[in-house]
């Protein structure tokens, strides 16, 4: 499944691009992330990251890796391994008083044990719907709300 996300900010397309480029900080506004480990790398193109998630399923940890960077404007994130294979890209630029977000991604429930996998298209509808939610954490976040 793919799909885009908007979202407008008020603070510095900077800010929030060196907010979201520091796969550290993933925990703090991605509800199903409870912790990050840098495997290798400095966060430039090629660094990966342990990424330890919980699922409906349960505890799941996927490898993820810097796949572009553009500096102060995009930054792509694939996983490389793990349950539920995805890859985002966030796209910042100024806009008005603040800045705007894209988030193009795209999940599968490909990796998922059993019974899950069968709710894939499922899976992936309630997935983006919590993507929103988790964009909203990052704007009171980035917003200093």
């Amino acid at each position: 499944m793919s799909f885009t996300l908007d979202l407008d900010l008020q603070a510095d397309s900077g800010t929030v691009f060196a907010f979201v480029a520091d796969f550290a900080n993933t925990p703090r506004w991605y509800s199903a992330v409870q912790r990050v480990e840098r495997i290798s790398g400095s966060g430039g193109v090629g660094t990966r990251y342990a990424v330890h998630r919980r699922l409906p399923t349960g505890p799941v940890v996927n490898t993820v890796e810097v796949s572009s960077r553009d500096d102060g404007r995009e930054i792509e994130f694939v996983s490389v391994d793990g349950p539920t294979p995805f890859r985002y890209r966030y796209r910042i630029h100024p806009a008005g008083q603040g800045s705007r977000l894209q988030l193009d991604g795209s999940i599968s429930a490909e990796g998922l044990p059993g019974p899950a996998r069968l709710l894939g298209p499922l899976a992936e509808r309630l997935f983006r719907n919590g993507m929103r939610d988790n964009l909203g954490t990052l704007q009171r976040i980035v917003e200093g709300r």
